[in-house]
């Protein structure tokens, strides 16, 4: 069984300190036995050596010896020198391990909760809600109540918005989903199979991550990014530079309003990939759950895909980002034979969306030139009152100006993250470190910041992030031993 990496770990092990009752190494054995238990690592998988998991977990290696001991003790680890701690358990060999993204949505503690982007929803939401009357159920109500594919008045919406953008489209084009997140993971189930080559951003959303690892997926990350050299992402001419080496199943990509990053591809650069993805003729998803959070006063956005051919390309949406959270309507825009085959797995999983939720959602895509609006307003003020804070507080963290989205790409210099967030959790404050945006644990050096919450949780915060950081550079000069 391969090692399990030290960062995918110190992942799922968020909250570990926290949680149960007993010394350190006691609770870390739970832990890592749990884990064991609810197959969330396979069985078999090497753990990471003492000093990788102390170091990350930002704990001394005595109590990691100590824990990995408790579990050999116990029967559930089994050590041969040279091989490493080998991790027993009932669970599914060859399974492969999520990230435990949606810890960020459990019961949340604590001096400061940063460790999500989700935004307070708008009154408008409410002002649908309420207006909606026994007349405008009715109809519905003659029904059974399942649309597989989404309500049609909805689906007729969606597709007059791409109709807009410049983007011919029907309404069998569309297909209503619970959220973005299953968008993205209909699209892998239907189109990834095990050993298939994806190509991601480096950095990109952690939810398309875990869905495309769910598959068994090759991913190939391209681009990056570097604090002050503009934030420009990934590079179209990576796709040209694989040459014949790497034949992706399909690209997934965030061209406006990138999570985490908050970056927006200008027009050169959309042209650019453009052009290498018509050239390579690969399937591309475009992600724009986060585009209609852009803080220019340019309206809406325009998807990538008004450049590209409409029988390779599938683009994801949302309302959930703009509106509220709690109003689980996404989408997925793609050929009616695409949108046929994702609702056939759909309807395995939740037979239909709330009929409910898709009328109000039909109702507020009227309004979305008031949401933009409004959300800008905010966000341009929170953003302008984190990066003051920052300056002040914290003049060696360096970021790029986000074109939108909810939070700041922060560089820590010389910290390593994950043990930063791991101490941070211990004194209440929840944070997500760079490298789980990353699909090759890259980004050590990066923390996402949401200021969106407003500026008083990240001041709440930011000591404890400061103090945090600085034992993590310590406890990473100390020599190995």
């Amino acid at each position: 069984m391969a090692k399990i990496p030290t960062a995918g770990l110190s992942r799922l092990l968020t909250g570990w300190s926290a949680e149960g009752s007993g010394p350190l190494p006691r609770r870390l054995a739970d832990a890592l036995r749990e884990l064991a238990e609810r197959a969330d690592v396979p069985a078999g998988s090497t753990l990471p050596s003492q000093r990788e998991l102390a170091l990350v977990l930002g704990v001394s290696r005595s109590t990691v010896t100590a824990a990995y001991s408790l579990l050999e003790d116990e029967g559930w680890l089994e050590s041969r020198r040279g091989s490493g701690s080998r991790l027993r358990g009932s669970g599914s060999v060859g399974r492969d391990v999520g990230e435990g993204r949606l810890a960020s949505f459990d019961a949340r503690t604590g001096t400061a909760d940063l460790s999500s982007g989700a935004l307070d929803g708008l009154g408008t939401v409410g002002d649908v809600v309420g207006a909606l009357t026994a007349d405008d159920l009715a109809p519905l109500l003659r029904a059974d109540g399942y649309l597989p594919h989404g309500l049609p008045e909805l689906r007729e919406g969606i597709a007059a918005y791409y109709r807009a953008a410049g983007v011919p489209t029907g309404p069998e084009q569309i297909l209503v989903t619970s959220g973005s997140q299953q968008a993205v993971w209909l699209v892998a189930q239907a189109l990834v199979d095990p050993g298939d080559t994806v190509v991601v951003e480096n950095p990109t959303y952690r939810g398309a991550l875990e869905a495309l690892r769910s598959r068994g997926a090759r991913l190939v990350p391209v681009g990056g990014d570097r604090p002050g050299a503009g934030g420009e992402g990934a590079d179209a001419g990576a796709l040209r530079r694989f040459g014949t080496t790497v034949r992706p199943r399909l690209v997934y990509l965030q061209p406006a309003v990138h999570n985490p990053t908050g970056r927006s591809l200008d027009a050169a650069a959309l042209r650019a990939w453009a052009a290498a993805l018509a050239e390579r003729e690969v399937v591309t998803v475009e992600d724009t759950a986060c585009a209609e959070l852009g803080l220019a006063d340019d309206g809406a956005p325009v998807p990538l895909a008004a450049r590209l051919p409409a029988a390779s390309t599938i683009t994801v949406g949302t309302l959930s980002k703009l509106f509220w959270g709690g109003l689980r309507v996404g989408w997925v825009r793609t050929s009616p034979l695409l949108v046929a085959r994702l609702g056939k797995i759909k309807t395995s999983v939740d037979l239909s969306c709330s009929v409910v939720d898709q009328l109000v959602a039909a109702r507020l895509l009227g309004r979305l030139p008031q949401a933009r609006a409004a959300r800008r307003a905010v966000l341009r003020d929170q953003r302008a009152g984190a990066e003051k804070l920052l300056r002040a507080r914290a003049p060696h963290w360096e970021w790029d100006r986000p074109a939108g989205g909810p939070a700041l790409w922060v560089r820590v210099p010389g910290t390593d993250t994950e043990a930063m967030a791991q101490l941070a959790r211990r004194r209440g404050v929840a944070v997500v470190p760079g490298s789980a945006f990353s699909a090759v644990d890259g980004f050590r050096d990066r923390l996402r910041l949401p200021y969106a919450h407003g500026v008083d949780a990240l001041e709440r915060a930011l000591p404890t992030l400061l103090e945090c950081a600085e034992r993590s550079r310590s406890q990473k000069a100390q020599p190995s031993g």
